[in-house]
């Protein structure tokens, strides 16, 4: 099995420097890797020549039209069995692309999507927003996990496609706003089979500040009202929990200026949550720091991803606009 290995790329130089240098340990060495530097204003062209001795990578610039549309241009250049996208923004195990290709072999999918984690050299803030994405009290521990709520819809900073799904469905239609979640609908739909491989992880650095982290969970709140658009079955009950836990903090904030009695029964839920949150957090990252940013993580994923939710769903379901 030959793999090509694709990952758009936007002013990220250090970024796709780390992420190639992983990939020079793979144990599996059946694969090729396409940079595609989507218009970006800082290249990483010189970066990428330095793995030519050591990879089969090749260097393609293009106008910028984001992410999906960089995946595509890959697509359309790989000659591989499988295309495995990743973000750049991740760091891969060396044995990465031997477990998948045993995986594949043994049990048939035509695309996949694995896991991610925290790695060792993350700073605790990297960690907390690690476990915020992955906590059964924030997602319910479902992303990366076979209780996955419906279909399983790989993520497209850990995913791959066989070349037959390319060839029948395409590429992606959607050049962001839950791109890779449109994407692997339309393959359920053209009946091919999708599948999680648990030992496929790769260590996701995600955002490196809360600020960013904030901006990218409100990004992530409005793709869902996209998703549901263009696949209204998509759109689910526990989607709304973040919106929902964002209106009991707003109610809370109210009550403590309006009925401070009422206000102790809010206030003391949330302290029993996050008192929840810190303890797991510190049984799970064995650090008292991450556990105490985790709440702060937590706290920000539930709410951007509320507030950007509650936004569109406002603007683009129940007033129409475009």
């Amino acid at each position: 099995m030959f793999f090509s290995i694709i990952i758009p790329l936007y002013n990220r130089p250090q970024e796709i420097d780390e992420l190639l240098k992983t990939l020079t340990h793979q144990t599996y060495t059946q694969f090729e890797v396409l940079v595609i530097e989507d218009g970006s204003t800082n290249d990483a062209k010189a970066i990428v020549q330095k793995y030519e001795q050591l990879l089969d990578v090749k260097y393609f610039f293009k106008p910028n039209e984001g992410q999906g549309f960089a995946r595509n241009y890959g697509f359309e250049r790989a000659k591989g069995d499988y295309f495995v996208i990743f973000d750049s923004d991740c760091l891969i195990p060396e044995d990465y692309l031997e477990i998948v290709k045993n995986y594949l072999f043994e049990h048939h999918l035509d695309a996949y999507g694995g896991p991610d984690a925290a790695h060792q050299s993350f700073t605790p803030v990297q960690k907390a927003i690690s476990y915020a994405m992955t906590s059964p009290f924030t997602t319910g521990g479902i992303r990366g996990n076979k209780k996955h709520i419906g279909q399983f819809h790989p993520r497209s900073f850990n995913m791959g496609v066989s070349r037959e799904v390319y060839e029948k469905v395409g590429g992606f239609i959607l050049t962001r706003l839950g791109e890779d979640i449109e994407y692997s609908i339309r393959i359920h739909e053209n009946g091919f089979k999708i599948g999680l491989i648990p030992a496929a992880k790769v260590f996701h650095k995600r955002r490196t500040s809360f600020s960013q982290f904030y901006k990218q969970l409100h990004f992530f709140g409005r793709a869902r009202i996209n998703i549901y658009k263009h696949f209204p079955s998509e759109l689910k009950l526990v989607h709304f929990f973040p919106a929902a836990f964002t209106c009991f903090v707003l109610f809370s904030v109210f009550m403590n200026i309006l009925w401070p009695a009422l206000a102790y029964i809010c206030d003391f839920i949330l302290l029993v949550y996050f008192v929840m949150i810190f303890f797991h957090s510190w049984q799970v990252n064995k650090s008292v720091k991450v556990a105490f940013f985790s709440i702060i993580a937590s706290f920000i994923q539930l709410t951007a991803y509320g507030l950007g939710f509650m936004q569109d769903f406002f603007k683009r379901v129940v007033f129409k606009q475009q």
